[in-house]
């Protein structure tokens, strides 16, 4: 009864002490703060709900500023705009539907507030890792599990000290499961994909994908692979980190270097470098690599050996570049036998992702401090993973959950 009478005088006219439009504005900031639908959030004792509006636990727990009137419901949906989009389209769509007036820099730090907590649980996690404590495995050990990374580039807000440019990379790992294809029509089928990104180094990107492989069952796998285009970074991390895992060079990726090599012989793109490439490139398909070799030699050696001169584009330092890169994944080029065993030849997931997560964090009037994009890309790798995981972290948060940051 007293609850009863209480929310009749919430709902009564305008006292002469508040003008009407500051009673309108305040009723309009409860809709969001307290939301009807939601009983759980709604006090059980008037006193409780004075204390609640006057010392929000939101502001306490979350470490958000004071003006943050956010319920954990609300605080997921927030998370979830600003994961989908920049923040000036995450404020419009939130302004709409919840008729507030927040501006894009109140929602960049309560976004970047829940993200920075991501990332502490994430630096937690691997540093349990190096301490022996793995994370749990699926029940379920996935049949075929694919390990691939790549980057992208993001613009900072602070040039590079030695370079002056203000674009950086950021590096993103993703974890798919598989059911072998049958070697013939069915091709493999990817199940779950799971990300993880980081704008650190290439040694920051493998802790997260250590622990990522653990969480997705690497140890009882029945085979792993480790897929990517072959950069200068993606070889050591392999090396590193996952050397049982079979190694695949991205068969697109190494098609795009025969091309490279038929331009550089024949004087650019005409047709009959159109023609060497197809032809270089069916070599590779049917994994005949002694032959390809042979004939990527014979049009090195005619062109000669670089010159100090030489630009990374000439004809000369390309071809030879290319002799190497064929030379050094030789044995991870076996198309033939990965197509008969139904497993991918593409990194087609990480690049996927990569247009994913930069569809995010590049634009051109995107610009970024190093913890707020750490923190975004953390959030966006949460929301973008199809395990599952983005509505169990928010059911697992507690109602009034621990500091943010």
């Amino acid at each position: 009864m007293i609850l009863m009478q209480r929310r009749r005088t919430v709902g009564a006219a305008p006292s002469a002490e508040a003008p009407p439009s500051i009673w309108r504005s305040r009723r309009r900031s409860r809709e969001f703060v307290r939301p009807k639908a939601n009983a759980a959030l709604l006090s059980s004792t008037p006193d409780a709900g004075i204390a609640t509006a006057l010392f929000p636990p939101q502001a306490r727990d979350w470490g958000l500023p004071s003006e943050a009137p956010l319920t954990p419901h609300a605080m997921r949906r927030l998370a979830r705009e600003t994961a989908e989009r920049g923040f000036e389209l995450a404020v419009r769509a939130l302004n709409e539907d919840w008729h507030t007036c927040w501006d894009k820099t109140q929602v960049r730090r309560w976004a970047e507030r829940v993200g920075q907590r991501l990332v502490a649980e994430r630096d937690a996690e691997a540093l349990d890792y190096d301490r022996g404590r793995y994370p749990h495995s699926p029940l379920n050990a996935p049949q075929l599990l694919a390990i691939e990374v790549d980057a992208g580039k993001v613009q900072m807000c602070d040039p590079d000290p030695q370079t002056g440019s203000r674009w950086r990379d950021d590096k993103v790992a993703v974890l798919i499961s598989y059911v072998s294809g049958d070697g013939d029509k069915r091709p493999p089928e990817p199940l779950v994909t799971t990300h993880v990104a980081t704008r650190e180094d290439a040694h920051v990107l493998e802790r997260l994908a250590l622990v990522e492989a653990y969480r997705r069952g690497i140890s009882k796998a029945e085979q792993v692979l480790f897929i990517s285009d072959g950069g200068n970074w993606t070889d050591p991390l392999w090396e590193r980190a996952f050397p049982e895992a079979k190694r695949i060079i991205d068969f697109y990726h190494a098609s795009e270097h025969v091309y490279d090599c038929a331009r550089a012989l024949l004087g650019g793109w005409t047709p009959a470098a159109a023609r060497k490439g197809e032809k270089w490139k069916t070599l590779l398909w049917e994994g005949r690599l002694d032959k390809l070799l042979r004939e990527l030699r014979a049009a090195a050696a005619h062109l000669g050996p670089p010159q100090a001169a030489d630009e990374p584009e000439h004809p000369r330092r390309v071809l030879t570049n290319n002799v190497a890169y064929f030379e050094r994944h030789r044995e991870h080029m076996d198309y033939p036998e990965y197509r008969r065993l139904g497993w991918p030849i593409s990194s087609g997931g990480v690049e996927g992702a990569v247009k994913q997560v930069n569809k995010r964090v590049k634009g051109s009037e995107q610009f970024w401090q190093p913890m707020g994009l750490e923190a975004i890309l953390a959030l966006r790798a949460l929301w973008l993973s199809t395990d599952g995981r983005w509505d169990l972290y928010w059911s697992n948060r507690p109602a009034y959950p621990k500091r943010a940051a």
